[in-house]
């Protein structure tokens, strides 16, 4: 069970450049890492493949998605600024991690079951 989500300051501050310039639409990201016990450590975002972004939602064919890029979860955005999962994203979330971001910049993750997991800055993959 993951209790903690490691990020690198600056891929947050990439994020949310990336969520503002695709507001007022949904924005949506892969998160590239590793899960270690119950920390995962997000080292790298992924633009999917034919990704779609709209008001309401955002959405791509995950069957388009190579093997073994060490996917963990993903990221999108609410342009509604409410960062809670909804059940649509707790169920079609991808990975253990799902992050969300509150237009503009508020930022919580949340495991599957919709527990919200800690997000800690760093500035690499050690705590």
């Amino acid at each position: 069970m993951i209790a903690k989500v490691l990020v690198p300051e600056e891929l947050i501050q990439g994020i949310i450049e990336y969520v503002r310039e695709g507001y007022p639409n949904e924005v949506l990201l892969l998160l590239r890492g590793k899960i270690n016990k119950n920390i995962a450590c997000i080292e790298s975002v992924v633009i999917p493949p034919f990704v779609r972004g709209g008001r309401t939602r955002a959405y791509f064919n995950a069957s388009a998605l190579p093997a073994g890029m060490g996917l963990i979860g993903s990221v999108h955005s609410h342009p509604s600024g409410v960062a809670l999962p909804s059940a649509e994203d707790l169920l079609y979330g991808y990975g253990p991690v799902i992050m969300i971001v509150g237009y503009p910049d508020r930022i919580r993750a949340f495991d599957k079951n919709g527990m919200e997991l800690s997000v800690v800055l760093t500035e690499g993959c050690k705590p």
